[in-house]
């Protein structure tokens, strides 16, 4: 999981290498300051020696002065490595959703997807950079000062032999209580961002329903919990600080009692004689110990934080797309027939009830298929098996007489439009929203298409025309003018197969059947399967699918399926007698 993680350095590992080594040297610097200290009392004070006191203070501001250049460096170079490394991390995992079928992004909600890329991201930036930088100076430190410590005194020493166990244990003692408590605030935060996602989007609901205090109190609710968690794992790490100071102070009234005798043993001539100024530097050394240990107990917090942003970023990561295409993949589509041949789909693997049973059709290139039923019946699941935004479960689907999993997947879906029942338009202009489906095209060629969805009129009424500005998710145009704009982008890419899944019925019926009149005359090489609850929007198709409970029901024109279709006879009389009453 870490190796995978850490492919995302790449160009910044020079930057990650440069910082520890420049830590290394600031660390050094400082644990030279004590020494010179020692010999600047007892060889340069104590002895009243101008030449060598003036020789130790240079070299004291030298010390000060390099380990200030380390440490300047050792920051810039961590903070463009860290920031490199979240960039990349995060590009990374945008360009792996990016290739993720519906059956892999619906194994993550999307407000998880944004709190993976957002706030997991900046929780393991922060976390390298304390890696890079503090792991390796609490390191040093306490790794030097103990060198520098035994080589002045191994029995003061040993003090600190008691301080480190009982540190050690408490982290130890510490850590499993508030990974769990951790794991479930980043949970937590999905939740949260959710409710947040859901209220921006649905504001419109929300006010009209006056539910803005309902959902004020249910984001409370989720962010109470957060807090509370929070609370509680901080409380328990926030024990880790009285014990450490306890061991602090205890270290340093046991080197004060302990190297005070040594000192007196020491004039009168013991065998465990210490100077003043090494007594100095003990209680120096002492400190940068015990702080490096502090640090390691600040650096040992975040990277208990980090662990949970850490393993849901490797899950995007390892997620692999279940939809690729074949090494050896077909690069056109012939034309936009269409078989299903004893086809069956599920949703998952697992799933004991199949979507779809055994379809059987036929559908030549050219065609205008209506497809009717009602709701849950799967026309959408039928028709998104085209495009292969799902694989079939059984059976064999083909486009131009080739199956549709040995294409390459961007050729197949070039050739295939879609409009949605639920159609997305993305802020900018209504041109750049138009280019979606042809970032080639004239201007001329999006009036053209404007014009068969029966768009033209309405944008041209707008003060800016074309050059009218979206707002996110189309918020600011009504219902049938996002459908007839959505239409409008899938007939720019001339595809071969065209899909219109209930994407008229926001629309009045006079400019419906204005946009399938459009449809024969103008694109008639082009497969039209047209997905409707109205029975006048595919009466005139050249073939009617009814579909039930994921089977097709029947199969025929609308003069046939008057004669042997019960389904679509009821249909068409209650529609007809709606429309006389």
């Amino acid at each position: 999981m870490i190796r995978r993680l850490a492919r995302c350095i790449r160009e910044y590992k020079w930057p990650a290498i440069l910082s520890p080594l420049c830590m290394t040297g600031e660390v050094a610097m400082e644990m030279l300051i004590p020494l010179v200290m020692a010999n600047l009392y007892d060889y340069g004070i104590a002895l009243q020696d101008m030449n060598y006191i003036l020789r130790q203070s240079l070299l004291l501001v030298a010390c000060a002065l390099a380990s200030l250049t380390f440490g300047i460096m050792s920051a810039v170079f961590a903070s463009k490595a860290a920031t490199g490394f979240a960039r990349n991390l995060r590009h990374d995992m945008y360009h792996h959703v990016q290739r993720f079928s519906f059956s892999n992004i619906d194994k993550f909600s999307s407000s998880s997807i944004v709190t993976r890329l957002t706030s997991d991201v900046a929780h393991l930036q922060m976390t390298f950079q304390m890696m890079i930088r503090m792991t390796i100076r609490c390191t040093m430190l306490l790794v030097i000062a103990l060198f520098m410590a035994l080589r002045i005194s191994t029995r003061l020493s040993t003090i600190y032999l008691v301080a480190i166990p009982v540190l050690v244990l408490t982290l130890v003692c510490l850590t499993p209580v508030v990974f769990k408590i951790f794991d479930r605030v980043f949970k937590t935060y999905d939740k949260l961002n959710n409710v947040v996602q859901e209220d921006v989007r649905g504001i419109r609901v929300v006010k009209s329903f006056v539910r803005e205090d309902k959902e004020t109190e249910k984001f409370k609710g989720i962010s109470g919990s957060i807090f509370k968690d929070f609370c509680k794992a901080e409380k328990i790490l926030a024990l880790n600080n009285p014990i450490m100071q306890l061991c602090v102070y205890a270290c340093m009234l046991s080197i004060s009692w302990v190297g005070a005798q040594m000192v007196v043993s020491s004039g009168n001539n013991g065998a465990f004689g210490l100077t003043t100024g090494q007594l100095s530097s003990m209680f120096t050394y002492t400190t940068q110990i015990l702080s490096s240990l502090l640090m390691f107990s600040m650096v040992f917090v975040m990277m208990i934080m980090s662990r949970s942003p850490l393993r849901r970023c490797y899950e995007i990561l390892a997620e692999e797309p279940d939809l690729v295409s074949p090494e050896q993949s077909v690069k056109s589509v012939a034309d936009g027939s269409i078989d299903f041949e004893n086809v069956s789909f599920r949703y998952s693997a697992t799933a004991q009830h199949r979507a779809l049973k055994e379809v059987n059709l036929h559908i030549p290139a050219g065609a205008t298929v209506g497809i009717l039923g009602g709701t849950g019946s799967s026309k959408s699941t039928l028709v998104q098996l085209i495009p292969r935004l799902y694989d079939v479960s059984e059976g064999t689907l083909k486009v131009g007489g080739v199956d549709v999993r040995d294409y390459d997947l961007e050729v197949l879906r070039d050739q295939v439009a879609m409009v949605l029942q639920k159609n997305e338009l993305f802020s900018g202009s209504i041109k750049e929203n138009l280019r979606w489906g042809n970032a080639e095209a004239t201007d001329e060629e999006l009036v053209h298409a404007c014009r068969l969805a029966c768009a033209d009129d309405f944008i041209r009424s707008f003060p800016d025309g074309y050059d009218t500005h979206i707002e996110q998710g189309g918020t600011n145009v009504s219902g049938g003018q996002k459908q007839r704009l959505c239409i409008a982008r899938a007939l720019l890419k001339k595809p071969k197969i065209l899909i219109l899944d209930d994407s008229t019925s926001a629309v009045d019926t006079r400019t419906d059947a204005s946009i399938r009149q459009a449809f024969r005359e103008e694109i008639p090489g082009t497969t039209k399967l047209i997905i409707a609850q109205r029975v006048a929007s595919v009466q005139d198709a050249d073939m009617i699918i009814i579909m039930d409970n994921g089977q097709v029901a029947a199969v025929g024109t609308h003069a046939q399926l008057l004669q042997t279709s019960d389904i679509y006879r009821e249909v068409y009389e209650s529609q007809r007698k709606g429309g006389d009453e």
